[in-house]
């Protein structure tokens, strides 16, 4: 049975917990011992689950590292949808707050070494690249159906600033340890920061019919 509005059923939130469960169990014991010593039998069991589950969530213990990042990236492709009366612009500001609301919340306590492990590890790191790069060629896909008469380069260039812009701000928090408070505040105004790039794009500043 499915929730009112957009909000998932209770099956849903329940897999959305597991899957969380078991990359935050995987993020605690990569602090305490270790990547190449953590094996997926110990973050399974940390998670309190089979390791059979962890596959049904995970192929692999590298891509552990990137869930939550998936998740934020799928709920950003999914929260950009058009609304009438509203500009592109203001659609990607509100998409993205939404988003970053959870991106404070999660992980926290792991933050620096998820972000070191992708910058230590080139394995990690072109697979951070890769989904970098994925989510800019999604969000210029987007931003053609927000707006049919945008320009090839401008759809390239703001899809680059929002993606890139956001990544090299919470990569930065992450690194860096800051708090909730400081991590939103240092947020709002990348947001910010962004929004004020794109509105130089006239197709981005017309609303939506």
């Amino acid at each position: 049975m499915e929730e009112d509005g957009d909000r998932p059923g209770l099956r849903e939130r329940k897999k959305m917990r597991t899957r969380q469960a078991i990359a935050t169990a995987a993020l605690r014991l990569f602090a305490e011992r270790g990547y190449e010593e953590t094996t997926i039998a110990d973050i399974a069991a940390a998670a309190d689950v089979s390791p059979r589950t962890f596959f049904s969530y995970f192929p692999s213990k590298e891509d552990v590292i990137f869930a939550e990042i998936d998740d934020r990236l799928a709920e950003v492709a999914e929260r950009l949808r058009p609304t009438p009366g509203e500009t592109p612009v203001a659609t990607l500001r509100r998409s993205i707050v939404d988003v970053l609301e959870a991106v404070v919340s999660e992980h926290r306590d792991y933050g620096p070494v998820q972000i070191r492990l992708m910058l230590e590890r080139p394995g990690l790191r072109a697979r951070a690249l890769q989904r970098m790069n994925d989510t800019q060629e999604a969000i210029e896909a987007l931003l053609r159906e927000l707006c049919p008469g945008i320009s090839e380069i401008d759809a390239v260039a703001a899809a680059g600033i929002a993606v890139g812009g956001m990544q090299a701000v919470i990569a930065h928090c992450r690194r860096e340890g800051y708090d909730p408070v400081s991590m939103r505040t240092a947020l709002d105004r990348a947001v910010d920061l962004v929004e004020h790039g794109l509105v130089s794009v006239d197709a981005l500043s017309r609303p939506s019919p």
